[in-house]
């Protein structure tokens, strides 16, 4: 089994969305997938916002710890092909998890679409939150986060911080 997380996106809205340099007219709609995962969720379709949809619909979906991006993917369906994408934004998962933001905390971001000619091609708007997991009274609690490397012959912490190597060069090197 496949450690992961919880994440809870919530997309709200598109912006100036366009199909061969027109607006499009409706029938819209957002896929949402992770870079480790080959589950896919999707919103239903906006028929009435045109090349400005709403959704305001939550996706939660397992991102393993491994994940490096989501992909958000909006979509406009056609009675000839199905659908055709109008434009793709990978989101980072570092913009919404680890750092110095806490879990559970409510993130609203808006990202550039990109189309299939890696032109812009408007933005779409969501919220992000990583869903803590609930621990009952009777499970076994977490250990704390080590923050360092494991060092058996340190006595008193038994924990070693490690300093990134880039700094160390900055601080040696006066050429930067």
């Amino acid at each position: 089994m496949m450690a992961s997380r919880s994440v809870e996106i919530t997309i709200l809205s598109a912006e100036n969305l366009q199909m061969n340099k027109r607006a499009i007219r409706g029938n819209a709609f957002v896929t949402v997938k992770s870079d480790a995962s080959s589950n896919t969720s999707a919103t239903r379709v906006d028929s009435e916002g045109g090349s400005y949809p709403s959704w305001n619909e939550k996706v939660v979906m397992d991102v393993p710890f491994h994940a490096r991006f989501i992909t958000v993917e909006v979509k406009c369906k056609t009675s000839s092909t199905g659908s055709n994408s109008v434009g793709v934004a990978r989101i980072p998962v570092s913009d919404f998890i680890g750092g110095y933001v806490p879990d559970n905390q409510l993130h609203f971001l808006s990202y550039r679409l990109w189309d299939g000619k890696v032109r812009r091609n408007g933005v779409v708007n969501i919220s992000v939150r990583v869903k803590v997991a609930e621990h009952h009274s009777n499970s076994t609690p977490l250990p704390p986060p080590v923050t360092g490397v494991p060092l058996p012959s340190h006595p008193s912490t038994g924990l070693v911080t490690g300093i990134p190597a880039l700094w160390l060069n900055y601080q040696t090197n006066s050429s930067f």
